[in-house]
């Protein structure tokens, strides 16, 4: 017994502890992420946004979700029930695996591991399954077509933001995440990157179907795209699940361009503060144009939106891997010289 306390159970105790010390945070910072959005977009438009539900409106989340918990979870007859339910458990469960790798701080990562950038693009990748089995599952021609929309527009701007997170490697060295913050210490890649910054920012977009490129959930043609058919929890797993993917690609853009956890400038009082509020300020400021672009910007043809990612991005993306791979090379600014 005292071998399994020592090998197993006390291990999996602690493992387990940091998985609710990141899961719950981030579940809190999803609820309020929505309530951020829509105070921020009331007051581009001039209006208020939530203001009832509590001081300020701060108890909407709560109420919302409270709703949703509460409502009968209807499953169409004509859909494929097991599909039909385990798809929104899919995009949830994925939403929240990614960040197993993310380090918030110096030493504060679940799985420091060191092809943290592969975990990271493999399982934002296969969040694209829980949407074509909702799409598929769900017996309806609208939702269907959301979910071929969202599987060819996934495929096209993520070919882009591999080049672009190649070029980033090339400047490292490592595929290791903290190696990749540790690298900025000098100068964010924000800087030296500017393109290829803002070709990732664009495709996080795409990636995570926000507006302008929300075509799988374009209400004015597919009703409400692949989740038209569900209702109560399940709708909010595929709620909670795009709002998390936000955070995570939010927090992908910090790690890889903004110097993650590193201070803006190396002075004592920006070094007092931790680590871990700098990158949750971080975060909190490319959500803002997350939302300030859902404000802002109209919404993309199908079209316009295939264009963009394969004969504009992808092109310049490649190109800018070769100028990247050239200028590190013809300086001799390889990260182990």
């Amino acid at each position: 017994m005292e071998i399994l306390w020592h090998f197993y159970i006390w291990p999996g105790l602690i493992i387990s502890g940091k998985v609710l010390l990141i899961i719950g945070p981030l579940l809190l910072a999803v609820a309020y992420l929505t309530y951020a959005e829509r105070k921020v977009i009331g007051a581009m438009q001039l209006r208020k946004g939530p203001n009832v539900v509590g001081p300020f409106g701060i108890l909407q989340p709560i109420a919302d979700g409270v709703k949703l918990l509460l409502k009968e979870t209807i499953i169409p007859s004509g859909a494929n029930a097991p599909v039909f339910v385990l798809a929104p458990l899919i995009t949830f469960t994925l939403s929240f695996s990614a960040w197993a790798v993310v380090p918030f701080d110096e030493g504060l990562v679940l799985a420091n591991i060191n092809v943290g950038v592969l975990y990271l693009v493999a399982v934002s990748s296969l969040s694209v399954y829980g949407v074509l089995m909702a799409g598929w599952a769900s017996n309806s021609r609208y939702a269907f077509l959301g979910a071929l929309r969202s599987a060819a527009q996934m495929v096209s701007y993520e070919v882009s933001m591999g080049f672009v997170i190649v070029t980033v490697l090339i400047c490292v060295g490592s595929l290791n995440l903290t190696e990749i913050v540790h690298a900025q210490s000098d100068i964010w890649f924000c800087f030296p990157l500017f393109p290829m910054f803002v070709i990732f920012f664009i495709s996080t977009l795409a990636e995570t179907n926000r507006h302008p490129f929300d075509l799988p959930e374009d209400e004015a043609a597919l009703v409400a795209g692949y989740f038209v058919e569900y209702s109560s929890m399940l709708f909010a797993l595929f709620f909670l699940g795009e709002y998390a993917a936000m955070i995570l690609m939010s927090g992908m853009t910090v790690i890889l361009f903004f110097g993650g956890w590193l201070p803006p400038f190396d002075f004592v009082p920006f070094n007092l503060i931790p680590g871990i509020v700098w990158f949750t300020l971080k975060v909190i400021l490319v959500l803002f144009f997350f939302l300030w672009v859902r404000a802002t910007v109209p919404r993309y043809r199908y079209d316009q939106l295939m264009r963009l990612g394969w004969k504009v991005f992808l092109p310049f993306s490649l190109f800018g891997v070769v100028v990247t791979a050239g200028a590190v090379l013809a300086f001799d600014w390889f990260p182990t010289g």
